[in-house]
């Protein structure tokens, strides 16, 4: 795909991949010494050109989880707040993308657009905060990405990673076990839509996604025996931060 296509990507740097790649098998011991991790349908994720994973959001383990399972190296969308300080240098150096929420971010979104020409994975959380997980809203941004690369999403569901009752920023007791299931392709690979995407196309596309991205979730439940944690206690702190339209029988806002 060319960088110089609208919107032009030929002035983001690549974001740097070698420390991620050597100290992801050392997360990846770790996550499965303190959990019981089990990994479905990786196989399902295409071993070369773009793909953009979408994956459903209940806890601060999510992140860590998809990124150390994932056969192929992963480049995430995280929220701006959780850069501050080590760990954002640390984000930073993994070649993770800071996101801010509360408005279009065109630098993140450049550098996931970026990620995808240039053949490689991207995750984001369409649900756009942590919740339940069932994707009971999608924000626009991963129809958004589909049409302007024509990557293929494929959908994520985690779950166990946070319990029943838990406050976002928890995580389940060690030995929990934690599934993360990888689904079927919901686009194959197409030509990117050209420049100008119009937000009605952008909104059907994203009410689609997230028809299947929440059925994908109801399918992993059923599979895994696992079940989701409801809302946290304080799942409104956190949705505080997210703005823009949404699709959804949960979305805060029309898409129109």
């Amino acid at each position: 795909m060319r960088h110089d296509e609208l919107p032009r990507t030929d002035d983001v740097p690549r974001l740097p991949v070698r420390i991620g790649r050597a100290v992801r098998p050392v997360g990846m011991r770790v996550l499965r010494g303190w959990y019981d991790v089990h990994v479905h349908g990786a196989d399902r994720v295409p071993r070369t050109g773009p793909v953009l994973l979408a994956s459903n959001h209940m806890g601060i383990l999510d992140g860590p989880m998809l990124i150390a399972v994932c056969p192929r190296y992963v480049h995430a969308l995280v929220k701006r707040e959780m850069f501050d300080g080590k760990a954002g240098a640390a984000f930073r150096a993994f070649g993770q993308i800071s996101l801010e929420r509360q408005q279009i971010d065109v630098r993140a979104v450049k550098q996931a657009i970026r990620v995808l020409r240039d053949g490689d994975v991207a995750a984001i959380y369409p649900e756009g905060t942590r919740g339940n997980g069932d994707f009971g809203h999608v924000r626009l941004g991963v129809a958004y990405l589909a049409l302007v690369t024509g990557a293929p999403v494929v959908p994520v569901g985690t779950l166990g990673t946070r319990l029943a009752g838990q406050h976002v920023g928890a995580v389940p007791p060690r030995g929990s076990r934690v599934d993360v299931v990888f689904g079927d392709a919901i686009r194959s690979a197409t030509d990117p839509v050209p420049w100008p995407r119009r937000r009605t196309d952008v909104a059907t596309l994203a009410a689609e996604l997230r028809t299947e991205l929440a059925a994908h979730i109801r399918r992993a439940v059923e599979a895994t025996g696992q079940s989701l944690p409801g809302e946290a206690p304080d799942a409104e702190v956190d949705a505080a931060e997210r703005r823009g339209p949404e699709v959804g029988p949960e979305a805060e806002e029309p898409a129109s």
